[in-house]
């Protein structure tokens, strides 16, 4: 076998793995919203009643917790990647299988944090496309338009582990040194949720002002309804002033 041969084997092997762990995250193992809003409250300090309390809040207070969410979820998928790292190259399928869980739980709370539930069908698109987003892949609108959402996911999911496939080939490539694989695997897996998390934070931050932005116009029309008839300076009969 070729070193290219090689290569495309061990990527067709992660993509299956990524997709594994994906599914798990989409299907079994999702962050439930109403737990999440608890640790919020007594963990993270958010004085909040529900996930629209969020909008009431400065960026800054809401940036802190998300930044301290991807933390999390990077301390966590280190320790996972050092323990399975411990067995070098042939513990990688398994390994990136849990990282795509940890990974896909962080974004779907990095979701929640900003104040975006995923109950219908299309939250829980929207959530997978800044899934994509964190993995670099842009999901056309045509196609959320086009396809029912357990058709949609999927396609996405195929997407996001194609595009993640060969970058984590070339990474993970130094785990095949024994001593140094557990060291490796938990600095990869670290950076893996950095970098992902981040991207999906920007992703959310911008919906969410986006957000702000449109019940701020709506607010202000609301306003301009209300106020009376003749608040401004108005002209006399025939368009004249009165003196």
């Amino acid at each position: 076998m070729t070193d290219r041969e090689g290569k495309s084997w061990v990527r067709g092997r992660v993509e299956k793995a990524l997709i594994k762990g994906l599914t798990r995250a989409y299907s079994t193992v999702q962050v439930d919203p109403e737990k999440f809003l608890m640790q919020l409250r007594a963990g993270y300090r958010m004085p909040i009643s529900g996930y629209q309390g969020v909008y009431s809040l400065e960026m800054g207070e809401i940036d802190v917790v998300a930044d301290s969410v991807i933390r999390s979820g990077m301390k966590v998928a280190a320790v996972e990647g050092a323990g399975f790292g411990l067995g070098g190259l042939i513990t990688i399928f398994p390994d990136l299988g849990i990282l795509a869980v940890i990974t896909m739980r962080t974004i779907q709370k990095l979701s929640l944090v900003y104040g975006f539930r995923y109950n219908t069908d299309d939250e829980i698109a929207e959530l997978w496309i800044a899934a994509a987003s964190a993995a670099g892949v842009d999901i056309s609108r045509e196609l959320l338009e086009k396809e029912v959402v357990n058709r949609f996911v999927p396609k996405v999911m195929q997407r996001i582990a194609a595009r993640a496939s060969a970058e984590v080939v070339e990474k993970w490539a130094g785990r095949v040194i024994p001593l140094a694989s557990s060291a490796i695997g938990a600095g990869l897996n670290y950076w893996f949720v950095r970098a992902w998390g981040e991207r999906a934070k920007a992703h959310f931050r911008q919906r969410h002002l986006a957000e702000r932005e449109k019940a701020h116009q709506a607010g202000q029309a609301a306003i301009s309804l209300k106020e009376p008839a003749g608040a401004e300076a108005r002209p006399g009969l025939g368009g004249l002033s009165r003196p």
